[in-house]
């Protein structure tokens, strides 16, 4: 399978925890958490359509004012996904700020914020032009066993609450199914790959294929182009190739607890890339207890339990700065094969 969504660690296993994940044949992207963004451009951030945050420690969430800044005067919709308490830290943020001149700007930029737990919990939209004042929206259904809080025609998303000493979510993204395009047909039909590819996958996820798309070919004349009508049936057919969707799981700052441990593999089970916090090597495994942190070693061990393709480790503790190699190899003996 050659993936759509293409997740990469922003700030490397020694930085900021975040993850940029873009979509192939979309102009959109989502992040899990919020730390440093500086490494991603503009054009990258601009892409963020939705935003999964574990908590609001300020590693993991600081970024969330750069977020902010890039997308004042534009007109775009940013949706946040939170732990309980969640808008009311959203909320503070904004009102850190003077917003006495943003009513005449001629764009309105939204923010929706919604708390993600067992209840009772809120959901606001804060807008640009009403100088970003809470504005109730109808409160989220309590987390379910089934953990989905976003459900689209392409992918769902869901949620486990983890024990951190306060509220830490996990999160996996999930395709529902994976289309892929067969080049050698597509070009045996005088097609190439172009933007088109994203609008048929729109329609085809919708389950809609009774009418015609129209795509842009090279002219017969041999000099520019010309629209061509192609019945998207017969594109079903002979250039898609539908297969198992890919699953993404992200999980950070998670005491080693039996339920804990529970939640994350039934969370990332099966998952392609598991991007999980290995903050602490096993000689340091008493502080990780302490702190509420994974060691390298638990996380091969979560890796292994959840039978993940890929792991992917993150947020290693400043004080491995010189011997990150260690906390790779703990987790490799536990995962027992290589680690990223």
């Amino acid at each position: 399978m050659r993936p759509d969504i293409l997740p990469r660690l922003v700030n490397g296993p020694l930085g900021d925890p975040a993850v940029y994940a873009p979509f192939k044949y979309e102009r959109r992207a989502v992040l899990f958490d919020l730390g440093d963004l500086t490494p991603l451009s503009p054009r990258s951030l601009l892409k963020v359509s939705h935003v999964f945050v574990s908590h609001t420690h300020v590693d993991h969430f600081i970024g969330f004012d750069q977020l902010l800044r890039l997308h004042l005067g534009r007109e775009s919709r940013l949706v946040l996904f939170g732990p309980p308490g969640f808008v009311s830290n959203v909320e503070g943020k904004l009102k850190g700020y003077s917003w006495n001149l943003v009513r005449n700007y001629p764009y309105d930029f939204r923010l929706e914020v919604r708390e993600v737990g067992p209840g009772p919990l809120e959901a606001a939209r804060f807008a640009c032009r009403e100088a970003f004042a809470r504005v109730a929206l109808d409160p989220p259904d309590p987390l379910q066993d089934e953990g989905v809080i976003l459900e689209e025609p392409g992918l769902r998303v869901r949620a486990v609450l983890l024990e951190h000493d306060i509220p830490c979510l996990a999160y996996a993204l999930e395709e529902k199914q994976h289309l892929n395009v067969d080049k050698v047909r597509l070009e045996a039909m005088g097609l190439r790959v172009g933007p088109w590819i994203r609008n048929l996958k729109e329609i085809l996820r919708n389950g809609c294929d009774d009418r015609d798309i129209e795509i842009s070919v090279p002219a017969a004349s041999g000099t520019g182009q010309e629209t061509r009508k192609v019945p998207i049936s017969v594109l079903r057919t002979e250039v898609i190739r539908i297969t198992r969707g890919q699953k993404i799981a992200y999980v950070t700052d998670a005491a080693f607890t039996d339920t804990n441990v529970e939640r994350i593999v039934a969370l990332s089970r099966g998952a392609d890339v598991f991007f999980c916090e290995a903050a602490f090597s096993e000689r340091d495994r008493a502080r990780a207890r302490e702190r509420r942190h994974l060691t390298a070693w638990q996380a091969g061990v979560i890796a292994r339990m959840a039978g993940v393709s890929r792991l992917v480790l993150f947020h290693f503790s400043p004080k491995y700065y010189g011997e990150p190699g260690q906390l790779y190899e703990e987790a490799r003996q536990a995962f027992g094969k290589a680690v990223e």
